[in-house]
């Protein structure tokens, strides 16, 4: 690990104002701190908002919660409200990590966590994500936990976020506040971006932003369910997540919210495969379409070629069970 200072945020405008000079918002570090003793990231200032006002769960007067930046996993997971209302949430961050790191992890961080691909942490492997234009040696090489969506030739890293999956099923929002003191409030689908060209770029944040709070909206109801397929069942990243939030009346699907993770670089809905399932009655043909729908464009990169099946398996397992609970 490389020298750095150290400051501590006064508030959000002093936080931001620091980052936009420059220095790396530090708050439960539990990916930064890695990062920077690998030197995969070697920020000259690191700038601690851990004794900020962000730690709290409101309601909103619409009926949803607010959820502070500083809030931690574990706080989340058990929170009374998440647990009866959003219990997909509560399930997600309860599979993310060990108890430890969910008592340090928190969900402004969660969002904002990096790519666990090797390549990206091998500081001896060209990584474009880490130094753009080097190659991305992860579409040749050991790439069994990397993404078969959303992908282009510059990177297939996932998005490694459990939380960020079933926050995406929940349609949340991301409250955000600017050097500038402007604040704003965008829908966390257009909080990740795609590869594309520049992999390096992972967020819409400009410099200078900081996240102050995740927004729920109204309780969806419905049956919750998160499945995760990973090597271990304690601490392991996705190789296949499903986050479902499903309505069944009169014997048909009446709603039904998927996010997906493991497969893409971000945390990944498909519209036209809840359009599909919705007002329909559950049977194994419909459930098999949905997955045609999910995974028409998934490419495999060799080890990794078993996810594009996993991921059908998982589907349809996830909507069984969740027409099961809701009959």
């Amino acid at each position: 690990m490389r020298a750095f200072d150290y400051a501590r945020a006064t508030s959000a405008t002093d936080a931001t104002a620091k980052a936009a000079a420059g220095a790396t918002i530090i708050a439960g570090g539990t990916n930064l701190l890695d990062l920077m003793k690998l030197e995969v990231m070697a920020p000259e200032q690191i700038v601690d908002i851990n004794r900020l006002d962000m730690n709290r769960i409101e309601h909103t007067e619409s009926g949803g919660l607010r959820i502070g930046a500083l809030v931690t996993n574990s706080d989340l997971a058990v929170h009374p409200v998440v647990r009866r209302d959003y219990a997909v949430l509560s399930r997600a961050l309860l599979a993310g990590a060990s108890g430890q790191l969910r008592n340090k992890a928190t969900t402004g961080g969660n969002l904002l966590q990096r790519t666990r691909c090797g390549y990206f942490y091998d500081t001896a492997m060209p990584c474009n994500k880490r130094e753009p234009g080097t190659g991305c040696q992860a579409r040749d090489g050991f790439n069994r936990i990397l993404a078969i969506l959303g992908t282009s030739e510059h990177c297939i890293a996932t998005h490694p976020s459990d939380m960020a999956v079933a926050m995406r099923a929940l349609d949340a929002e991301v409250e955000i506040e600017s050097a500038t003191g402007i604040a704003r409030t965008i829908p966390l689908v257009d909080l990740h971006v795609l590869p594309g060209e520049t992999p390096h770029i992972e967020t819409t944040l400009d410099e200078g932003d900081l996240i102050t709070a995740v927004i729920l909206p109204p309780p969806p109801g419905g049956v919750h369910r998160y499945r995760k397929v990973r090597d271990r069942s304690s601490y392991a990243f996705a190789l296949v997540s499903v986050a479902a939030v499903l309505r069944i009346e009169s014997g048909k699907i009446a709603s039904c919210a998927l996010a997906f993770g493991g497969l893409a670089p971000k945390p990944w809905r498909v519209a036209k495969v809840e359009d599909a399932l919705t007002g329909q009655e559950p049977s194994p043909e419909i459930f098999d379409k949905a997955a045609d729908i999910l995974l028409a464009d998934a490419k495999g990169y060799g080890a990794n070629d078993f996810k594009i099946p996993l991921a059908r398996r998982t589907l349809k397992a996830v909507l069984r069970e969740s027409v099961e609970a809701a009959q």
